[in-house]
């Protein structure tokens, strides 16, 4: 069997991460220069080798920096961003060579996109600055056109943004980072500013992707249906920390994170009983709570069910700790390992 073959499938569970986060920070000052804002507050995350792990959370929760930091973009305070195992340091040089092996691809294809650049110039502008002018520039930025879905590409070559749909701007973008045959693409929200119509043929583009060229990626997104249907793995994110992870099948059929159900029971298709409305806003990120960083929000808590189960005392107090990276499915909540059976 190929590794074309096997792409999609799931790497052994032995194998060296394409890209990981291990014990990772990062802090900012916070408004005004009033306390410090633990933006990502101690998250271990791997993206293996032909899979597609999604970061899913509110708004706020972290996940954006997250993945900037996995992308060089941002510096950890402390912890470690790797790629195949080797640890990201922050030279020009190295940066770069990185960067061309994980690309990004933004939410906002018209915020990516110069209006004033071709398609042709859009897509090969990734190339020129990693390899200056190549000899074979005209037919790697065909391919990449083709790929993403947009054949044939000669016919995209002379038109500008503005004369594109959503759709075609988006796969514009994704080409642009193909044309460099990156391992890894970190998608910030691929589908929020795409109409319902074509939401699902972008979707379907990124999973041939995985399939056809074995590419990893991080989609992060606040959208749990959208997790469903693309991916392998689910992080689920919340101010800071990785909450809940495993496969999407653990993840989000059968949730054990008060939080996760919450998200889940609002989606318009969820089979678990009423919506559950969570209570004020996500804390302040400089002034984090103690005990579990969810409880003051928690309807498990709030119901008695934790009380029942004698781990209120903990929710308020203890914190549930950093789940590592592994696939085992985990929750960091105490609730959720109270209801565990026993070995």
């Amino acid at each position: 069997m190929t590794a074309l073959e096997t792409a999609g499938q799931g790497p052994p569970a032995a194998a060296t991460p394409v890209l990981s986060a291990a014990d990772l920070y990062v802090r900012f000052k916070g408004r005004g220069g009033r306390g410090t804002a633990r933006a990502v507050d101690g998250v271990d995350l791997d993206v293996r080798r032909g899979e597609i792990v999604a970061l899913v959370g509110e708004s706020g929760c972290g996940k954006t920096t997250l993945a900037r930091t996995l992308l060089g973009l941002e510096k950890a305070s402390s912890g470690r961003v790797a790629f195949e195992g080797e640890p990201l340091t922050y030279t020009s040089r190295r940066l770069k060579a990185f960067r061309k092996r994980v690309q990004l691809v933004l939410q906002d294809p018209s915020g990516s996109l110069n209006p004033r650049h071709t398609v042709y110039d859009a897509v090969a502008e990734g190339l020129r600055i990693h390899e200056g002018a190549a000899a074979d520039e005209e037919r790697r930025v065909a391919e990449a056109l083709a790929r993403a879905g947009l054949r044939p590409p000669e016919r995209y070559f002379l038109r500008y943004p503005h004369e594109l749909s959503g759709g075609q701007r988006q796969r514009v973008v994704i080409a642009g980072a193909l044309v460099l045959e990156p391992e890894v693409i970190i998608a910030d929200e691929p589908v929020a500013s795409l109409d319902a119509s074509v939401r699902g043929e972008i979707l379907q583009l990124l999973l041939r992707l995985r399939d056809d060229l074995g590419l990893s990626a991080l989609v992060v997104t606040h959208d749990l249906g959208l997790a469903w249907n693309i991916a392998d793995r689910v992080a689920v994110m919340y101010l800071g920390r990785v909450v809940e992870a495993g496969t999407v099948e653990e993840v989000l059929g059968a949730p054990r994170h008060p939080y996760t159900r919450a998200l889940l029971s609002v989606l318009p298709d969820a089979d678990a009983g009423e919506p559950v409305v969570l209570t004020g806003e996500p804390p302040d990120p400089t002034h984090i709570p103690g005990g579990c960083r969810f409880h003051a929000r928690c309807q498990v808590l709030a119901s008695g069910e934790a009380e029942q189960a004698g781990v209120a005392g903990r929710c308020r107090t203890a914190d549930p700790g950093i789940l590592p990276a592994d696939d085992t499915h985990r929750a960091a909540c105490h609730w959720a390992r109270a209801q565990a059976p026993q070995a």
